[in-house]
């Protein structure tokens, strides 16, 4: 039995998670000890905890919490005295059993070995309780037990060495993948570093030259400003001596002094000078596009962002009256974020073709090449069949839909400044120039038209679709809505005017554009 001061030493080294003996103990910055193994599973546990819970690492005893993970250093002392007092046990127990090689039983000399209850027995328990057991000398058990025991040594050995070089093969990973990652990192950041400065210097001298442009149109505005301002005050000047002579009663003086008032001529006014955003946009057009296209459709989540404004802001955009929606679809959530900013569109009958037949809300536009339209509205009219759209935006976020009734149509946007005539080698101007994109619905295929080139998209057809237009971020999308909405293309440009839905029908097609609450 311990003796009481043993057992109070004893009981101040217990691990208080495990209740065992310390074994490779390790104290806490709060001053309390655990076994490192227990701690490290009890912290384990804390963050596997489910998400909303309370997070962190606290001490089993004080309940002290850690923001952190405290460093786990050996308590080399309490571990020295934890291992004295567990080969002190084991010296005891040797020396009350073994040690006094005496029966417990029976009181007699120890003799055999009783294999069945792996325990030395007397003579008396020979012939009480191990009759029918297999017994053994000492000596010859102990050769066996030290044949195990040697093997179990050279296993644990070699399992020690496995897990020695094995520790070692993962801290030379550890550190291969640390400097390959700095490596990496250090070249990702210099790259992009460059990338920004050049992106910035780029930057810089577009606005400069966009400033450069307004101060010279400015400029010019203010040189004609002040002309005409002078003329203006040489008028005036004319006017008033001019009404003073006509007032004048006296004859004589009016005579006399009527060749002396000569009549002020127009001075040569010069044409002010334009701002010229094509030429100042064109030259970068190009690589933001690229750009452009490379960060929102090549790199993880690409789709534009939704950027709302308001509808009362559109430079053009009347009032119209509420109708119901044309058709459902099964809704998806990027078009749940799409509808958000969902316009209502209407035809502009003053540019319709003559052959494109209008409905009376001017919501649907259908091909009539056997009769000419009657149309009361007069102006410039386009010579292919297309027609442009009474909506134009200008800034933010818009999405549209419309309904086909089959392919060979063109939809798509355009500057105002689209020509109304017919393009030689086409039945359509729209993405034949720098001012127009569109999306042509072909029997097998798509087609997007921008600046003259066509660039051939396979993808199914669709009878319902739906365009996207971030003007700020310069990107239009045309979509599918199917039973999922479908990205079929996107330009990238920057655009610079205000942009106008435009399309165009083939001989008996039709075009409805989908209205919603």
């Amino acid at each position: 039995m311990a003796l009481p001061a043993t057992q109070k030493l004893e009981e101040k080294l217990l691990c208080s998670i495990c209740l065992e003996l310390f074994r490779v103990p390790v104290t806490l910055p709060c001053g309390h000890n655990f076994c490192k193994r227990c701690i490290s599973d009890h912290w384990h546990k804390q963050e596997r905890e489910p998400p909303g819970s309370e997070k962190g690492y606290t001490c089993p005893e004080c309940r002290r919490s850690f923001q952190q993970c405290p460093e786990l250093e050996k308590n080399v002392t309490l571990c020295s005295v934890g291992e004295l007092l567990r080969e002190g046990e084991a010296r005891g127990w040797r020396c009350e059993t073994v040690g006094a090689g005496l029966c417990p039983r029976h009181g007699r000399l120890l003799e055999l070995y009783c294999l069945d209850e792996g325990r030395c027995v007397c003579c008396v328990c020979t012939i009480q309780h191990c009759q029918r057991h297999r017994r053994v000398l000492f000596e010859e058990e102990r050769s066996k037990k030290q044949a195990l025991l040697k093997e179990s040594l050279e296993k644990a050995q070699e399992e020690s060495e496995r897990i020695t070089q094995e520790m070692q093969e993962l801290e030379e990973q550890t550190h291969s993948i640390k400097d390959s990652s700095e490596r990496l990192r250090s070249a990702i950041l210099s790259k992009f570093s460059v990338l920004k400065k050049a992106l910035e210097e780029c930057q810089r001298q577009t606005v400069s030259r966009i400033e450069q442009e307004q101060a010279a149109v400015l400029g010019s505005m203010e040189d004609k400003w002040n002309l005409l301002k002078d003329h203006l005050d040489v008028l005036s000047q004319h006017r008033e001596t001019a009404q003073r002579l006509l007032d004048c009663p006296d004859h004589r003086t009016f005579l006399q002094e009527f060749p002396l008032l000569s009549s002020p001529e127009s001075p040569a006014v010069p044409l002010p000078r334009e701002f010229d955003a094509v030429s100042v946009v064109e030259p970068i057009t190009e690589i933001l596009t690229n750009i452009s296209r490379l960060l929102t459709e090549y790199l993880p989540s690409p789709v534009a962002h939704r950027a709302p404004d308001p509808v009362a802001q559109d430079p053009v955009q009347p009032e119209v009256p509420v109708v119901k929606v044309v058709s459902l679809l099964p809704e998806c959530q990027l078009r749940v974020e799409l509808l958000k900013d969902y316009r209502n569109l209407t035809f502009n009958p003053k540019t319709a073709n003559k052959y494109l037949e209008l409905s009376e809300n001017n919501q649907k536009a259908k091909h009539s090449r056997s009769t000419i339209c009657r149309q009361q509205e007069q102006g410039p009219r386009f010579q292919p069949w297309q027609v442009l759209c009474t909506q134009g935006f200008g800034h933010g976020h818009h999405y549209w839909e419309v309904k086909v009734s089959s392919h060979s149509i063109i939809l798509g946007v355009t500057y105002h400044g689209l020509p109304w005539e017919q393009q030689q080698g086409h039945k359509f101007n729209i993405g034949l120039d720098r001012g127009s994109w569109g999306l042509q619905v072909r029997e097998d295929c798509y087609l997007a038209w921008h600046n003259g080139r066509a660039e051939k998209i396979q993808e199914r057809l669709y009878k319902n679709l739906g365009v996207s237009l971030n003007y700020s971020k310069g990107l239009l999308s045309f979509y599918g809505l199917g039973e999922r909405m479908q990205l079929i293309y996107s330009f990238h440009n920057v655009f610079t005017e205000p942009l106008y839905p435009v399309f165009w029908l083939c001989e008996r097609r039709s075009v409805t554009l989908c209205w919603r609450d």
